[in-house]
Order: C-alpha cells, then structure tokens, then sequence
C-alpha cells in the first residue's frame, strides 16, 4: 500500500474511528451538547475549544496542499468564534469532519515523493512531518477532549442542578 494512502487512513481513522486505539474523535463527539462543549473547567480548555484548534491545523495544513500559502498562527487556535446554540456547535462539528475528509483526499492524492518535501520553509519540515503531526495533535487532544466530557458528566450527576443537556 502506498505510503499517501496509509496516511489518509489514519487521517480518517482518528477523526471518525476504527483506528488502533479505539477512540476517534466523531464518535467521542456525537453524544456531546453545546453546553457541555462550552462549559469550563478551572483553567483548562473548553471541548469546543479543542474541537476548533485541531481543525485550525486541519485548515492549515490542507491549505498548502491545496495550493495556498500557510497564514496561521499558534496564538490564534484557539480564538473560536462564539457557541451559544445547538446550531452553532453541530456546524463546527460540520466543518470539522469536511476539512477532515478533505485533508485526507488531498493526502491520497499526493506524490509520495512530496512526502519528502519542506512544507512551505525549513523550519516546518516535511509535508510527512505536517500531515502526520495533524494525526498525532489530533489524539493528543482527543484524550483531553475523552477526560474533559467524563469530568463534565461526572459533576452534572454530583450536581443535580447543573444541566448542561
């Protein structure tokens, strides 16, 4: 199997599932409403806040395989646009997985030579480097997202009046 399309399954198999850990994050999602995407605890990030970094470098990194040049930045993946109703949250949802999907087209569709490739300067390294670094920051962040929802429902059945459904 050509080494482009084992990358775009394991592009695919984090985000939506049957990867080798047995946790993607479309599925750790599913079940999750905007209040509890939004709702924070003590200092650490939001789900929705997760959520919106990984597609920032989804984004980022589908950007220059499509031809475009890198404009993001580290100090912006975070700055999620607002989440005050189902709807806002099921479309970053939405966009999340179409960019997912996309990446993992274009990495298919790559020349596994490209692979070897700097990704737009030096100091990023390879288009190997870029596009596997988006499936490992995706399960870094997945695990926080897992530990973030089971931390929330916990408190939601230790508060009877906290209800984030």
């Amino acid at each position: 199997m050509k080494i482009q399309i084992q990358i775009a399954q394991q592009v695919r198999e984090v985000f939506f599932g049957d990867n080798w850990t047995d946790s993607s994050l479309k599925p750790q999602l599913e079940d999750v409403s905007w209040q509890e995407a939004v709702y924070r605890i003590d200092g650490f990030n939001t789900i929705v806040g997760l959520v919106y970094h990984i597609g920032y470098f989804v984004t980022a990194v589908l950007s220059v395989l499509e031809g475009r040049t890198l404009n993001s930045r580290d100090s912006d993946s975070f700055d999620h646009p607002p989440v005050r109703k189902q709807a806002d949250w099921e479309m970053l949802l939405s966009n999340t997985w179409k960019e997912a999907e996309t990446l993992a087209a274009r990495v298919e569709q790559l020349d596994s030579n490209r692979l070897e490739e700097t990704f737009v300067e030096e100091k990023y390294g390879t288009y190997y480097r870029n596009i596997q670094g988006v499936v490992e920051h995706t399960h870094y962040h997945l695990g926080q997202i897992v530990l973030l929802k089971k931390i929330i429902r916990q408190k939601q059945n230790e508060l009877p009046g906290l209800n984030l459904d």
